[in-house]
């Protein structure tokens, strides 16, 4: 990418988009497209066509999406499959329409199957079953790799999927309903020793292996795989390492 391309960044308030747009600044990148969802309702389909056709930024970082941890999936699934799709599907369509050099789709590590062994593979895709709890946030995921891989066979766009592992860093969000393994464990621990409570309550086992990485790792990849990167598979962003839930527990307690 030119150091003057326009380059959007979707989600740009988020965990993933926030690191994103420190990579890109620090980088030199500084024509840079920021709209907040109250600027730019993604779910809404001509204000996206229509914010392309104006804008008509040449590179795209996908980073935006309803998320949460598995209070907000089992509460609110409607909500995480509809508005998950309907991002992504009016974002490619329209990037496609406002002939768009690059997209660059951020995925989830929840798209692989809930038995799949580790280190997941980028093959082990739709070979058995998700994970009941964020079943219909994974289909979304599922859905616009499938939508990119299609516009780049159909139509030879440029659109590439990037599955990050568990993330962590600044602008995490630490509300319990909606927060993801390492934010959640952090405010457990910090509202604990607050309270001079003698013990923090973790669900199941805290025998699950989970691996992380820090957001500012992931926007570190982001941006090589863009400059680099222009194959149809998917790649898995991680350390390669993971750890128990307990011990992830045991670190951030120290």
């Amino acid at each position: 990418m030119d150091k003057q391309a326009k380059i959007y960044v979707a989600g740009h308030n988020g965990l993933a988009g926030s690191a994103i747009v420190r990579k890109l600044t620090i980088e030199g990148y500084n024509n840079l497209l920021l709209k907040t969802s109250k600027e730019l309702d993604l779910r809404d389909k001509t204000a996206v066509y229509n914010f392309f056709e104006e804008e008509k930024p040449e590179y795209v970082f996908f980073a935006a999406g309803t998320v949460g941890g598995i209070m907000a999936n089992k509460t609110y699934p409607a909500d995480f499959i509809f508005d998950n799709v309907a991002m992504i599907f009016n974002t490619v369509d329209a990037a496609y329409k406002s002939k768009v050099k690059k997209l660059l789709y951020l995925g989830s590590s929840c798209i692989y199957p809930k038995m799949a062994s580790q280190p997941i593979k980028e093959e082990y895709l739709l070979t058995g079953p998700l994970e009941e709890t964020n079943k219909p946030y994974a289909l979304a995921k599922i859905a616009g790799i499938e939508l990119c891989a299609s516009y780049n066979k159909q139509y030879g766009t440029n659109y590439i999927a990037l599955m990050p592992t568990n993330l962590f860093g600044l602008k995490d969000n630490y509300d319990l309903n909606n927060s993801h393994l390492v934010a959640a464990l952090i405010r457990k621990f910090y509202e604990a020793k607050l309270n001079n409570k003698p013990f923090v309550e973790l669900w199941g086992t805290g025998n699950p292996r989970r691996e992380i990485l820090s957001s500012d790792q992931l926007a570190d990849a982001c941006l090589h795989f863009m400059n680099t990167y222009n194959e149809n598979e998917i790649i898995n962003i991680g350390k390669g390492e993971d750890y128990a839930i307990n011990e992830i527990a045991a670190i951030i307690k120290e």
